[in-house]
């Protein structure tokens, strides 16, 4: 079985990211969260289908939202290093490795 593992930081960006929408309207965090789940099932089935990123880690894209989540390939698993706004402070992450 294929496992995920969130670094802490990454699971509060997630956290942040459903709230912020729930509050610019009511259901889209929802939508956020299922677009995220989408992309890291990618993610997990297909780990180097993601485009490379900074520090050996890969991304994939939220379709519909600014986002891009950065992963590691682990063992039999990913680990998600950040849940990343497209325009806030590139790179930002990096040092979380």
């Amino acid at each position: 079985m294929k496992t995920v593992r969130f670094l802490p930081a990454a699971r509060r960006e997630l956290l942040a990211g459903v709230l912020h929408y729930d509050e610019m309207e009511a259901g889209l965090g929802g939508k956020f969260a299922s677009v995220f789940e989408q992309a890291l099932a990618i993610a997990v089935q297909f780990p180097l289908a993601g485009s490379p990123g900074p520090a050996a880690t890969r991304k994939v894209f939220l379709k519909g939202f600014p986002f891009s989540v950065y992963y590691l390939e682990e063992g039999e698993g990913i680990v998600v290093v950040a849940v990343a706004h497209h325009a806030r402070r590139p790179g930002y992450w990096v040092s979380r490795l």
